[in-house]
């Protein structure tokens, strides 16, 4: 379905608003039109045509009624102006709300290969720019055309024959239409994607500029920002001399070129006698003439509008054109948390296999570990227990269920997973942990912190869990941030819980209450440890050593150490070298 239908099927989940707007437009409309033909019949009738004294009660009547059409004009332009901006403007309330939420549905996948600063551009500037579509250039178009069309009704009744010849000017505006299309809209692709990318950029500028200036980076961002931003310079040039030539100057020579063959038509039929043109008529017909050109240029002049929007939209529709799963709400018991992977392969890209048939089993309350060398595939497998991805070929399990015939959302729901890094919203301490769900209490996140030991590192904020919190949680320690995710996972009361190991970014006294909040977390729970540091899981049930996407070795701690393979070696280098040196 093309892009201009769609919008067209946007308009019309509003269709009652915009076409009250539309008639009370054709209304005044009207009313201004009405104008000038009773100027004519003032002209013609009572002044022109009149002889010694003029007859003022038929005129002041009239004048009165020409006075009245202003009045009516400017309240139902007034009028249909709010109900046309009302309804372009629940138009993009509609179309942002359903391109966020459809965000919401789209794999984690599909971010992969897009920076958040180009999602951001297209849910923000790019509906923006389609909000002048609906608010500027349908509004100025529909006022436009309806003009055009009464004044060349009054042009006809006035005139028939030179009514024709300016109907000429229909095919060439349609004509420049084509031709500036043809060019702007290229350009406002170069234009819309050069945006996005600096949009991106300058997003992840701003959650790396720690690291950039750290390393000293600061030319080098600037140098490539500007390339982006002078192509972007570049593109918008070549539209504005674009747009310079769409609009005063094409105008003004139409209306220089309408006035050459209203002249020359009404003046040979004065000279040669072969139809006599009353004042009135010229009066009226230099009028309509002149407001003729009003929505002429009114059209011309939102070209740029029409094209930016046009291109915006596009980008708009593919972002919800993407496949995503709808959010469910459906509802299931809690599982008891036996998991099973099943001959499992998995490839981020096509036969790039980062896992290489998986198979293991962990039982309710059991704990498994999992540890291996960067890019062994740790992070893979605890994504696709999360469903983030789906399997390429084997089966996951919970209690014998295959998790691809459960809604990614309602098995989320007896999950709970701690990052190394947690990631904590703005708003305050108790929001972060609750994340708007009205059936963890004020009571529930006080007790929870209380079991993870959160009191003793969140004590010290003036507020409590009423503590502000701004994006990222960059106002909190380490321990802080990480105390807050534990908590909001106990909030939660998960079956099966994923730990990707909290203490490697965080003091020694903090460690001592995260491994305390650890083992409270895990009780009676199925719980899967990424493991950087191999003293922290010497309790596991079972630990899992994965190389190159595959199951290494596989045993307790004391198995794997008697083993002798690559768990034990890794061991003895953290223990021999550096209690704190992490491996992947």
């Amino acid at each position: 379905m093309g892009t201009g239908k769609r919008l067209l099927q946007y308009s019309m989940q509003f269709k009652g608003i915009l076409i009250t707007g539309m008639i009370l437009l054709a209304i005044a409309v009207a009313a201004d039109l009405a104008a000038p033909l009773i100027a004519k019949e003032i002209i013609d009738n009572h002044i022109s045509g009149s002889v010694g004294t003029v007859d003022f009660e038929p005129i002041a009547r009239l004048l009165a009624v020409f006075f009245a059409t202003a009045i009516i004009t400017a309240v139902f332009r007034y009028l249909q102006y709010l109900y046309l901006q009302k309804g372009a403007n629940r138009i993009i309330r509609k179309m942002r709300n359903d391109v966020y939420e459809h965000t919401q549905t789209l794999p984690i996948r599909y971010f992969d290969n897009l920076p958040a600063g180009r999602v951001v551009a297209r849910i923000t500037n790019d509906t923006e720019a389609i909000r002048d579509l609906f608010v500027t250039v349908l509004s100025q178009f529909a006022t436009s055309f309806m003009y055009m069309g009464g004044i060349y009704i009054a042009l006809f009744y006035l005139n028939w024959q030179m009514a024709i010849i300016t109907l000429g000017l229909i095919p060439l505006l349609y004509v420049w239409m084509l031709f500036y299309r043809k060019y702007a809209a290229n350009y406002n692709h170069v234009v819309r994607e050069k945006l996005s990318d600096m949009n991106a950029m300058i997003n992840e500028s701003i959650q790396g500029m720690t690291i950039i200036q750290a390393f000293r980076r600061e030319k080098q961002m600037k140098e490539e920002f500007e390339e982006m931003n002078d192509k972007h310079f570049e593109f918008q040039q070549k539209l504005l001399l674009l747009e310079a030539a769409a609009s005063y100057n094409l105008v003004g020579v139409l209306r220089s070129m309408i006035f050459i063959l209203f002249i020359w038509y009404f003046g040979g039929a004065a000279l040669s006698g072969s139809e006599i043109v009353s004042v009135g008529v010229m009066y009226a017909f230099v009028d309509y003439i002149i407001r003729l050109f009003n929505p002429i240029s009114g059209i011309v002049n939102q070209f740029a509008k029409l094209e930016k929007a046009l291109v915006a939209a596009e980008r708009v529709f593919g972002l919800l054109d993407e496949t995503g799963e709808a959010v469910s709400d459906e509802k299931i018991p809690r599982y008891r948390g036996n998991v099973r992977f099943e001959n499992v392969w998995f490839a981020y890209k096509e036969e790039e296999y980062v896992l290489k048939d998986i198979s293991f089993e962990a039982k309710q309350g059991e704990t498994v570990a999992l540890v291996g060398h960067t890019g062994s595939g740790k992070s893979s497998i605890m994504n696709l227990l999360f469903r983030f991805y789906d399997v390429t070929e084997g089966a996951i399990t919970i209690d014998g269920v295959n998790v691809a015939d459960m809604s990614r959302q309602s098995m989320r729901e007896h999950m709970g997973i701690v990052l190394q890094d947690p990631y904590l919203f703005s708003g305050t301490i108790e929001s972060n942990i609750t994340l708007g769900d009205k059936r963890i209490t004020r009571q529930m996140v006080e007790d929870a912190l209380v079991a993870v030991g959160g009191e003793r590192v969140l004590k010290h904020l003036p507020k409590g869990i009423d503590e502000p919190v701004v994006e990222k949680g960059s106002t909190l320690s380490s321990g802080q941030r990480q105390l807050v995710s534990f908590a909001r996972a106990l909030a939660f009361d998960p079956a099966i819980l994923i730990l990707d190991e909290a203490t490697s970014n965080i003091d020694t006294e903090t460690e001592e209450i995260i491994q305390h909040a650890m083992e409270v977390l895990k009780k009676g729970r199925t719980t899967f440890i990424i493991a950087h540091r191999l003293s922290t899981i010497k309790n596991a049930d079972r630990i899992l050593v994965l190389d190159r996407g595959r199951i290494a070795e596989s045993g307790s701690h004391e198995e794997l150490m008697k083993l002798g393979g690559t768990y034990y070696q890794m061991y003895q280098i953290q223990s021999g070298v550096s209690q704190t040196q992490t491996v992947g």
